[in-house]
């Protein structure tokens, strides 16, 4: 158990903020986890200290240093669990790199992930905020996911219906905050695919590429492709990808507003409700391409914050307050955080 003492996390967060944690360590298995909770109720400091998980820490934004326990999950290791006539169950450790894992089940023609390609993050995060993208969302491929309990150490396990996944939403966000640590995720993929093309500009994408027989490879190469295109590499520009979630509105709601803003783009959703597209919004009052300082709205998608270099995460927050300001003035939407705000 290695634990290192005032160590920066600036490599461990996509944004690349340089935050420092009072305490860094990482495990590679459970009973590593179990000790280094021990460690965190009878720290040097006296008292029980603040636990932080980082998975691919692609989801995250330091506003300050982090008074306590940062942990780095590296529990590795892919494996079929269980398979039937229709399905193999996919087990993965939670600090398995998610795009890793991904190109793992295409190369074995395991279906049902192809669309999720170049996501940034790890495993374990991906039931968190029930990741999503080109249609399909983790909620569609998800059989169960073993959690250790912070408070006493057990393993739980969790069945989708545990999980009450919603858009970007799972009870680890809200319920069961800091409440337990993904250890492991099952996926139920298909041994015949299922191709989901018609969202977004796959179908374009794939024809540019001269595809003509459709496969979950050929679906990934066009997500990569299309993603490459419009979200900055994080190893280039600091970013944590989409920061805000896409709002949700009444079709009602929809239609005022499309009368003043014909160009409103808009996807029906569940329960006669309207998915509106969170980049056009903030495009349309100005900020894509802005920057101040190293702190800036990317240049092709207006969705992601990006740091230039040398941004605080107090700087990058503040950007993202204006303009969920100017987005309710201008529209009277709200617009919210898909990232998680750390230390402020």
């Amino acid at each position: 158990m290695n634990i290192l003492e005032n160590s920066s996390l600036k490599k461990y967060n996509t944004f690349g903020i340089d935050a420092a944690a009072a305490y860094f360590s990482t495990f590679k298995t459970i009973d590593e986890l179990k000790e280094l909770l021990e460690f965190s109720k009878r720290s040097p400091a006296g008292g029980q200290l603040s636990t932080l998980v980082l998975g691919g820490g692609s989801n995250v934004l330091f506003t300050a240093n982090f008074d306590g326990l940062v942990l780095k999950n590296e529990i590795g290791g892919i494996e079929v669990a269980k398979e039937d006539d229709e399905y193999v169950y996919v087990k993965a450790g939670g600090g398995v790199n998610w795009h890793q894992l991904v190109l793992h089940c295409i190369e074995n023609n395991r279906a049902g992930i192809e669309n999720l390609s170049l996501i940034p993050g790890s495993a374990g995060a991906s039931p968190m905020q029930n990741i999503g993208a080109y249609g399909v969302e983790i909620k569609d491929v998800f059989h169960q996911l073993e959690a250790l309990q912070v408070e006493d150490g057990s393993m739980v396990n969790f069945s989708l219906q545990d999980c009450a996944f919603g858009y970007r939403e799972s009870v680890f966000k809200k319920k069961y905050r800091n409440q337990f640590i993904i250890t492991s995720v099952t996926y139920r993929l298909r041994k015949k695919p299922q191709f989901n093309i018609s969202y977004g500009a796959i179908e374009q994408e794939l024809e540019k590429m001269g595809v003509r027989e459709l496969s979950i490879r050929a679906i990934s190469d066009a997500v990569i492709n299309i993603r490459s295109s419009k979200l900055p590499n994080p190893a280039e520009i600091g970013n944590a990808g989409s920061f805000f979630k896409n709002p949700g509105v009444t079709t009602a709601f929809f239609e005022k507003l499309k009368i003043d803003h014909p160009a409103l783009v808009g996807y029906p959703v569940d329960n006669g409700n309207v998915k509106l597209a969170a980049g056009w919004l903030i495009e349309q009052c100005g900020w894509k391409g802005y920057r101040k300082g190293d702190a800036g709205c990317h240049s092709r998608q207006a969705l992601v914050l990006v740091n230039y270099g040398h941004a605080t995460g107090e700087e990058i927050l503040d950007l993202s307050t204006a303009i969920i300001h100017s987005v309710k003035e201008k529209f009277n939407v709200v617009l919210e955080r898909e990232v998680n705000i750390i230390g402020g």
